[in-house]
């Protein structure tokens, strides 16, 4: 009997992957999580029925959101990283240097658990010496802290159900609080292809654009998530993020990345027609 993973993106379109074994199902406080092995995208994570990441293609998403605002601020030091339990964003974050602190907040802690036993490798920095952990509410959480951070990375679950209240104009008014003066703010926006999906993504933009001066754009292509065609949000108090770009000073690095470039950096803020026009629907309301 052949087993098969799917997931709605939209009412009317259903994605499959066919699936070798179900490794793991946990009812957690929060979430039902779900670990599938699959002979295309390898381990699959999937939160209450939607795919988080697979072993095949985390490495986009990780990487867009994290080195996109690395190579604009040169002064990064501290992060807060909300969501990402699974450990993929912390991984990327730990490869720079000059980075000191990392706080992931995930409130989640059976998805931490559960990336250690069968997501290794994406989990393989949660215990860096500079990595603290808070299972908490990241609105609690962030209420307590003022200008303390050089960069957040608001890696949560799509804006429905528990991660809803990380896509409010509270919540991003707390983040900006909670940068410094020169701070960079960067979440995941969602897909803009299917109607639900692009009224949410619609509604974050028009909160993130009115708090905080600068606020742009930029998208991937990841196969396992709707459309294929994701969008993130890059907000900041300073920098632009492809006019303060310091493509040369990211390449010194030599850091080995298998999609992030400075040249693809550049073009990810160059949007669709479609996807400009939506934006500016509601950067003026």
């Amino acid at each position: 009997m052949e087993l098969w993973f799917s997931e709605f993106h939209a009412p009317d379109v259903q994605h499959m992957i066919r699936v070798n074994r179900h490794l793991y199902s946990q009812k957690s406080d929060y979430q039902q999580i779900d670990i599938f092995d699959t002979p295309e995208f390898g381990r699959v994570l999937a939160l209450d029925g939607n795919v988080q990441l697979t072993e095949r293609d985390e490495f986009i998403y990780d990487e867009m959101i994290t080195h996109v605002p690395m190579a604009v601020h040169p002064g990064i030091k501290d992060v807060l990283v909300i969501g990402a339990g699974d450990g993929g964003v912390v991984k990327e974050l730990a490869r720079y240097e000059r980075i000191e602190r990392i706080d992931l907040v995930e409130m989640d802690p059976e998805v931490v658990k559960a990336c250690r036993m069968y997501l290794p490798e994406n989990a393989s920095r949660l215990d860096d010496s500079r990595v603290h952990i808070y299972y908490d509410n990241a609105l609690r959480f962030i209420r307590r802290c003022n200008a303390k951070y050089d960069l957040i990375i608001v890696d949560s679950t799509d804006p429905f159900g528990p991660s809803e209240g990380y896509f409010t104009r509270e919540f991003y008014g707390i983040c900006f609080n909670a940068l410094r003066e020169d701070g960079i703010m960067v979440n995941q926006q969602g897909s803009p292809f299917y109607k639900h999906d692009a009224e949410a993504m619609q509604r974050s933009h028009q909160r993130i654009v009115s708090t905080f001066p600068i606020s742009r754009v930029y998208q991937a292509h990841i196969p396992t998530y709707a459309a294929g065609y994701w969008t993130f949000g890059f907000a900041s108090k300073k920098y632009h993020p492809v006019n303060d770009l310091d493509a040369e000073g990211w390449k010194k690095l030599n850091l080995q990345t298998k999609y992030y470039t400075t040249k693809l950096h550049v073009g990810a803020f160059c949007l669709p027609a479609f996807l400009e026009r939506m934006l500016e629907e509601v950067e003026h309301k």
